[in-house]
């Protein structure tokens, strides 16, 4: 294949052909590799999730616990880094009980 000869839509063509074969490779390759550390745990009497922390139970989303009062699509749960329109309430003299839901 001699790329210097390839039209433009050829070779985007063939772009698209090589990126896709390299995601279905690795693709694989990750599935591979997981079939093998299961089966190496299996076969010590574990399962892949005790060994990696890892758990069966779906993670629960934690309910909003503040909303902006000028936008009430904005909310935030109380965990983690306050949201800018906290930070400004905040400093605006309000308190995270005037922002409570």
């Amino acid at each position: 294949m001699n790329l210097e000869t390839m039209s433009l839509d050829e070779l985007k063509t063939l772009r698209k052909q090589v990126d896709k074969a390299i995601a279905g490779y690795e693709d694989r390759k990750k599935k591979e590799a997981l079939e093998q550390l299961e089966k190496a745990a299996r076969d010590m009497g574990f399962s892949l999730a005790e060994l990696t922390g890892g758990s069966s139970k779906p993670r629960r989303t934690v309910a909003p616990k503040y909303a902006n009062p000028d936008d009430a699509s904005q909310t935030w749960t109380g965990r983690g880094r306050k949201p800018r329109w906290v930070e400004a309430a905040l400093a605006a003299g309000k308190s995270l009980d005037d922002l409570a839901i």
